[in-house]
């Protein structure tokens, strides 16, 4: 069974390869091997992150074993104060299983407890899974941002989506 919880620092070693799993799909932000990022570093963020009231390093556990992750970065300004943005990675092992629709479902009923009203993200337009399963989970394409990456030798176009709370 999935469990969704706030990450510790304890979980930074498995979120580290997690997280370098996800970059391996090209779909992701970083290219893959391109971020370094290291269990301490990690450790660090996570407990930086749970020291905020509305921002969340959230992973799916099954046994002892950490099948993904999702981020929910707020914003500081007042006038910002009231959405986030979302980063989900899935390990490659455990895609198609639920794993993301259980972080989505957690993140948003968090994110109504701490006083969130948007929950906003970026996708490739052509990741179509992940598309798909961001329409499912409530989120509604607000625009493309044209060019936004540049991914082996061609600009690659984002879907910005949001969903209000």
């Amino acid at each position: 069974m999935i469990e969704i919880r706030k990450a510790t620092a304890c979980d930074a070693e498995q979120i580290v390869k997690v997280i370098a799993n996800a970059e391996e799909s090209g779909f992701m932000l970083f290219s893959p091997g391109e971020r370094q990022v290291n269990a301490e570093g990690m450790a660090k963020r996570i407990d930086n992150m749970n020291r905020q009231q509305k921002s969340a390093f959230l992973v799916a556990q099954e046994d002892s074993t950490i099948l993904g992750y999702m981020v929910v970065q707020d914003d500081v300004p007042q006038r910002i104060a009231h959405r986030a943005y979302l980063v989900i990675g899935v390990h490659s092992d455990s895609r198609g299983k639920g794993v993301g629709k259980a972080l989505f479902n957690f993140a948003t009923h968090w994110a109504k407890e701490v006083g969130l009203h948007r929950l906003e993200l970026t996708v490739l337009v052509k990741n179509t899974v992940a598309v798909q399963l961001y329409k499912k989970m409530g989120f509604e394409v607000e625009g493309v941002k044209k060019h936004s990456l540049y991914i082996d030798g061609q600009y690659e176009d984002e879907y910005y989506m949001a969903k209000l709370l």
